[in-house]
């Protein structure tokens, strides 16, 4: 089922319902939420303000509520419409079929429950009865709003590829707090989901036992089953699954190296591997802020296990700026440079120039030190997660004038050199530190805005 068919059989329920159809609005904004845009993009696109928008959405989600009997918002209406469009009973003869109702074009029919022998009977008495053809059960009820949806063509067409082209099936998407994980995985699954028999979200915090995460999971996967199978891995074989973990870096021990789990949970580490070297037709995807070191050494013995850094922005982070209304378009690519185009932290500095400035960022552009405000805040967050040896080499690193060679051996540091390959290890795992391209011996620096904050800190 597409946007367009979904909203359609939305609309019939708000008529059968109400005896009114949706609006020329309620329908743009119901399918832009579907689509995973925001407000504000819905404003954009229509010429209205984003007040009105979000004052109409707010009475759209009523209504829909009360039609469906069920409390529906932006964060889960395409969860519960999908799963409502996948429960309707239609009747064929003498024998009934729950089909999903979405427009039935021939020789396509969307079966989510039912008894198979009842579609074959069927098919025998009544030759023009369509073919079955999936539509995936789609669960993104926890998932976060999409607050923008700039850019990622290429990570786009990197997961793509290793999801379709590859068969992946265990892929670590990994990079700093506020770089857009969450958000490039929405947009991947709008343009994906129909690969799959099954896709559901769900974020590790607050941290669930494994055990309540596979009872969570199986019974969503099961909703559908002819019969429940003893295992998770055994859904991932006989259907084409995509489950997302989110906020996987709270499975690991804050205060030591990056990826060591905390003992209770260490029973992740096995799923991750049965997941990785089974043999199945399922992906599994891991957002986290760091790279787990079993993730790495699966990475490289199993073709099937991929990872993706995910970076800043390029000129796609203008539409942030453009989104925030800010003035003086033309020193927009060297805020974007001064902040590594980390979406995160460029909307906080868009915030930061339309609450001192009125939007004219040309004057946090010209004073010449660079202004992180409330980046602190999350960096210091991050940074509380470091080892003692860690938070010890990141210092050091913040007063080095250049980037240093990893194969020297530094004094006044007083660790080992195995100890300080460790560490860097870690940070790298971490997006801490970055690796200078085409420099021979390898050559590593701390994050600028990392330096820059722990440069000002020092200070205070």
């Amino acid at each position: 089922m597409d946007i367009q068919e979904l909203s359609k059989w939305t609309d019939e329920q708000v008529f059968a319902k109400t005896g009114q159809h949706l609006d020329s609005l309620q329908k743009s904004i119901l399918e832009s939420v579907l689509q995973y845009k925001n407000f504000q993009n819905i404003a954009n696109q229509n010429g209205y303000s984003y007040d009105h928008v979000k004052k109409e959405g707010a009475k759209l989600w009523k209504l829909l509520s009360g039609v469906f009997d069920e409390a529906i918002e932006q964060s889960n209406v395409r969860a519960i419409l999908e799963n409502k469009a996948g429960s309707t009973i239609y009747s064929f003869g003498d024998s009934s079929l729950i089909i999903s109702n979405h427009n039935i074009k021939k020789n396509h029919v969307n079966i989510c429950r039912g008894n198979p022998q009842i579609l074959e009977d069927t098919e025998k008495r009544s030759p023009s009865v369509p073919v079955p053809n999936k539509v995936p059960l789609v669960d993104l009820t926890t998932a976060p709003e999409l607050n923008y949806n700039y850019g990622r063509d290429s990570e786009i067409y990197t997961l793509k590829s290793w999801m379709v082209d590859d068969r992946a099936r265990l892929i670590t998407i990994y990079g700093l707090s506020g770089m857009g994980k969450t958000a490039l995985i929405l947009k991947l699954i709008s343009e994906i989901q129909r690969k799959f028999d099954y896709i559901i979200y769900r974020g590790l915090e607050p941290l669930p036992k494994l055990g309540k995460l596979k009872d969570h999971l199986t019974h969503f996967l099961a909703e559908s089953s002819a019969s429940p199978l003893p295992e998770i891995i055994d859904y991932f074989r006989s259907s084409r699954c995509l489950v997302i973990l989110d906020n996987v870096q709270h499975l690991f021990k804050p205060g030591h190296l990056a990826g060591h789990y905390l003992a209770e949970y260490k029973d992740y580490h096995n799923f991750f591997q049965q997941v990785a070297t089974s043999s199945h037709q399922s992906c599994l995807i891991l957002s986290s802020w760091e790279k787990p070191g079993d993730i790495e050494t699966l990475e490289k013995e199993n073709e099937y296990t991929k990872s993706l850094k995910i970076e800043g922005l390029g000129a796609s982070a203008k539409d942030i700026f453009r989104q925030k209304k800010l003035q003086y378009e033309s020193i927009w690519d060297e805020l974007i440079q001064r902040y590594q185009g980390h979406p995160g932290w460029l909307n906080i500095i868009s915030a930061t120039i339309l609450e001192l400035f009125d939007g004219r960022a040309a004057h946090l552009i010209e004073r010449e030190e660079l202004f992180l405000g409330d980046i602190e805040a999350k960096l210091e967050f991050q940074l509380d997660r470091l080892s003692e040896l860690e938070k010890k080499v990141v210092h050091w690193l913040a007063i080095q004038d250049e980037a240093i060679a990893i194969s020297q051996t530094y004094a006044n540091l007083e660790v080992s050199q195995s100890k300080f390959w460790q560490i860097m290890q870690s940070l790298n795992r971490r997006c801490l530190v970055e690796k200078v391209a085409g420099q021979e011996p390898a050559k590593f620096q701390l994050n600028s805005i990392v330096k820059a904050y722990l440069g000002f800190s020092c200070l205070m």
